[in-house]
């Protein structure tokens, strides 16, 4: 069973990656928001996906823990997707550039943590792990990908993938 848990953690085993894991990881979300792209309803599909996977991670928070050994395991990347499925959580499907510019806006801002998301990592467990990333999709989304929607809605890189 231990081999599931660890499948479902790490993303389909992408955590498991010996370089990178949270940016090898990340690309989960990629590939989720890329497949629900195309989808009438885009914001409110990603978002489920994005509660859906909180709810596992925070269930096998302290299984990962245990399994790996440490504090906020490598392994565990669902905390990345989700993350990554905030910050491109539009009203309408991403494009291809804006599914490259959120990975490495959420990146810069899972990697250099503003002072929120430090704090949230000090939580114990599934929360833990997972709510720092919340907060960088969250900065992600609002400081980067919000003001880009609104301001510049018709550049060609915000168009929809079809």
């Amino acid at each position: 069973m231990n081999w599931f848990k660890l499948g479902l953690v790490s993303c389909g085993y992408l955590g498991c990656s010996p370089f990178a894991p949270g940016t090898v990881g990340t690309l989960g979300g990629v590939a989720i928001a890329w497949a629900l792209a195309g989808q009438e309803h885009y914001l409110a599909l990603s978002l489920t996906v994005a509660a859906v996977l909180y709810l596992i991670g925070r269930s096998l928070g302290d299984w990962a823990e245990a399994y790996a050994g440490e504090k906020d395991p490598g392994i565990f990347v669902l905390d990345e997707v989700i993350g990554y499925l905030i910050t491109i959580a539009w009203t309408g499907g991403p494009s291809y550039l804006s599914l490259a510019v959120a990975f490495f806006v959420f990146r810069f801002f899972d990697i250099f943590k503003p002072k929120l998301a430090r704090r949230m990592e000090k939580l114990g467990g599934g929360d833990g792990i997972l709510l720092d990333d919340v907060v960088a999709g969250v900065y992600g989304l609002v400081l980067v990908m919000v003001p880009a929607r609104l301001f510049f809605p018709d550049l060609p890189w915000l168009v929809e993938v079809s």
